[in-house]
């Protein structure tokens, strides 16, 4: 839900300012990076009407949209950090640095790299990395604190001491995540990065790497976390909490979008809680954007699906809708035009009385699964004799 909210945030903000929203996949983990997660991306996406002006199904101007398909540009800026003195090798094993951390935690000190390799001589440090020594590519954090605006929060300040000179590329040659978003962000052209509140520690270092690249720093907007009704983060045991499977409940995207927009921004005035996509491209705002975090509420969500069903075509519902009374078997497999046409009537009979599609079959049974015989042969069915003469 958090990134299904992120995305539909860029696109109304892109949308609205009439600018160019960018889908990009991040694939330079490689152990969690399948083709079948970015499938699942996109369709989940074109489901909630997010489109997109720019991405690796529609290419653009900044192709390729797959950092995988990027890796000589992300090492071609590294080698430069390093000619220009803004970056080192480092040769800390994993070993070294676990020490380095144990050790800080036992002295109650921040628990960052202490820069160790900084002080090595460069020359000599490429020519052991020439000769086959292993070796991570930090960047140098200034000494000096690092400021940035942001869009929901203000402005933030970090520490340097609180900043870790960051490895921007392993001594495996994979670039790590908060470089090539800022390689990919600089070449794209993109002038503001919305993303969720776990990415806020992140900020820092990528923005001093920004600067050491010369490239301008683009606007942020750091979005709230989503809680469970617990008040503890949102996950599995709180019930659905993917795209998919609010679709397979019957969950129709308009309700799910409507909903997305209103979890942790409030339109002006505050009372009005129905929008169109159109209507939220209009209103939306990030200055409206809480930055205390947000309440996933699943029995609001449900109530706005029950009004999206109630005004959506009742075409479209019975379309919809026949699925889960197949998947019941409630339904014959040779279904002919007059059990569509009673099953289309049971539709528009239940359809008020539901909060998601996936409820009707169970609503329907007792039409359905109706015994003559047991009916006549019931108890409460002899209570009530009535006689009658003509």
């Amino acid at each position: 839900m958090g990134n299904a909210r992120t995305a539909l945030y860029n696109w109304l903000f892109a949308r609205q300012k009439k600018g160019v929203h960018v889908l990009r996949i991040e694939d330079t983990d490689v152990e969690r990076s399948e083709a079948r997660f970015e499938a699942q991306i996109l369709e989940d996406l074109r489901w909630l009407g997010i489109d997109w002006d720019e991405g690796p199904d529609v290419g653009g101007h900044f192709a390729p949209y797959r950092q995988s398909d990027r890796m000589d540009t992300y090492q071609r800026y590294a080698e430069r950090l390093l000619d220009e003195g803004k970056a080192y090798l480092c040769f800390c094993s994993a070993e070294d640095l676990e020490r380095e951390r144990q050790a800080a935690a036992a002295e109650h000190r921040p628990q960052v790299y202490s820069g160790q390799c900084r002080q090595l001589d460069p020359a000599q440090a490429k020519q052991r990395r020439a000769s086959g020594e292993a070796a991570a590519i930090r960047l140098k954090i200034p000494e000096h604190p690092i400021d940035f605006h942001d869009i929901v929060r203000g402005n933030v300040t970090f520490d340097s001491e609180s900043v870790s000179d960051p490895i921007i590329v392993r001594s495996s040659g994979i670039p790590v995540y908060n470089y090539v978003v800022v390689v990919d962000d600089a070449e794209m052209k993109i002038t503001h990065v919305i993303r969720g509140d776990d990415h806020l520690s992140n900020t820092p270092k990528q923005v001093a790497l920004y600067e050491a690249l010369g490239f301008p720093v683009p606007e942020f907007a750091h979005l709230s976390t989503i809680l469970g009704p617990d008040r503890e983060r949102l996950s599995k045991r709180h019930g659905a909490t993917s795209i998919s499977q609010f679709r397979d409940m019957g969950i129709l995207p308009e309700a799910l979008v409507n909903y997305l927009a209103l979890l942790g921004w409030a339109p002006t005035g505050g009372t009005r809680e129905t929008f169109t996509p159109k209507e939220l491209i209009k209103e939306f705002s990030l200055e409206r954007v809480t930055p205390s975090p947000a309440i996933f509420d699943f029995d609001k969500l449900y109530w706005l699906n029950r009004h999206y069903i109630k005004t959506a075509d009742p075409r479209r519902i019975v379309e919809l809708s026949l699925p889960y009374f197949r998947k019941a078997g409630l339904l014959p497999a040779d279904e002919s035009a007059e059990v569509r046409s009673w099953a289309e009537k049971v539709i528009a009979l239940l359809v008020p009385y539901v909060d998601q599609l996936e409820q009707l079959p169970e609503k329907a049974k007792f039409l359905l699964n109706y015994d003559a015989e047991a009916a006549v042969k019931a108890e409460d069915n002899h209570r009530f004799p009535f006689r009658a003469r003509l």
